[in-house]
């Protein structure tokens, strides 16, 4: 995975290079993790278009299995888009009890995330 090691406001992050690199399963997120941590990163910020389209089809279950693994190794996430155009309630619904977690946070920019980290 092609990822770019940052830090913006004393918060040490790993974040996607590129746009076409897809989180598909519970396996790429565990790399993914296993990744960052090996590289003393426990911050990692993701783009929507970086997982795959099943992801926010809460129906699928891929969302939670994968955001539980974020949670149980300790990983911060932030996924970064436009997540209005989901037409879908109990998705804005678990946006919503996401990022009143703090730990996983769905938000537009890149910026948003970091200060809402802090």
């Amino acid at each position: 995975m092609d990822l770019e090691y940052c830090e913006k406001y004393g918060i040490k992050y790993a974040v996607a290079k590129d746009t076409k690199m897809t989180i598909n399963s519970t396996q790429d997120a565990l790399d993914l993790m296993a990744d960052c941590s090996y590289n003393g990163f426990d911050t990692i910020m993701m783009y929507e278009e970086n997982f795959t389209l099943d992801f926010f089809d809460l129906k699928t279950g891929i969302a939670g299995e994968i955001l539980q693994k974020f949670s149980n190794y300790g990983m911060r996430l932030g996924i970064i888009g436009d997540f209005s155009k989901y037409g879908s309630k109990s998705l804005r619904d678990f946006i919503y009890e996401c990022n009143k977690s703090g730990k996983i946070l769905f938000m537009n920019s890149l910026d948003d995330v970091l200060k809402g980290f802090k």
